[in-house]
C-alpha cells in the first residue's frame, strides 16, 4: 500500500499571472522598475522574468496579506537575513511608496534588534537612513524628508 498524503479541498491554486507582476513591481519600484534588477537578464536570461512573475505575479498576489504587512514582512526578513543590502535598500523604497514613514521602517528594524542581534539591526537602520538620505536627495516627498534621521546609528559594542 502506498501512502498518499490528500490534497485539501479548499486549497488555492497557486497564482502566476506575468502581467500582474510587472504591474505590481512598476508600482512598487515606480519609475525605476525598467532597472529594478539591473543588468541581470544579460547575465542569466530569463532569471528577472522568473522573479517578477514568481514573486511580484505570484507570492505578493496572494490573498491574506495587505501589501503593506508583506512591506512589513520583507523589511524583517532582509534585515535578519543581513548580507543583502541592496535588496533591503529596494525593499525600504517600496515600503516609503506605498505609505510606510520613516519611522514605521525604523521601528521595524529596532523591534528586530532583540530577535536577530544588534548587529544586524544596525546594518539595517544603516541601509534605511541612506535610503532616506538618497529618497530626500531625488525629492521623494516631504513625508520622507521631514522625519528621516540625520544621522547613521553608530555600532556599540
Amino acid at each position: 500500500m502506498t501512502p498518499t498524503t490528500p490534497i485539501p479541498a479548499d486549497l488555492a491554486p497557486a497564482p502566476s499571472d506575468r502581467e500582474a507582476g510587472y504591474a505590481l513591481l512598476a508600482e512598487l519600484a515606480g519609475p525605476a522598475s525598467a532597472t529594478a534588477l539591473g543588468g541581470l537578464d544579460a547575465l542569466a536570461p530569463g532569471f528577472p522574468d522568473w522573479i517578477v512573475t514568481s514573486l511580484f505575479g505570484g507570492t505578493y498576489q496572494r490573498p491574506g496579506l495587505a501589501l503593506r504587512d508583506r512591506q512589513v514582512a520583507n523589511l524583517a526578513a532582509l534585515t535578519a537575513l543581513g548580507g543583502v543590502e541592496p535588496q533591503l535598500a529596494d525593499h525600504v523604497r517600496y515600503s516609503l511608496r506605498i505609505g510606510l514613514t520613516p519611522e514605521e521602517i525604523t521601528e521595524v528594524m529596532v523591534h528586530l534588534a532583540p530577535y536577530v542581534g544588534l548587529p544586524k539591526a544596525l546594518a539595517g537602520l544603516r541601509v534605511a537612513t541612506a535610503t532616506y538620505a538618497e529618497a530626500a536627495t531625488a525629492g521623494a516627498g516631504s513625508a520622507t524628508t521631514a522625519t528621516a534621521p540625520t544621522e547613521a546609528p553608530k555600532e556599540q559594542a
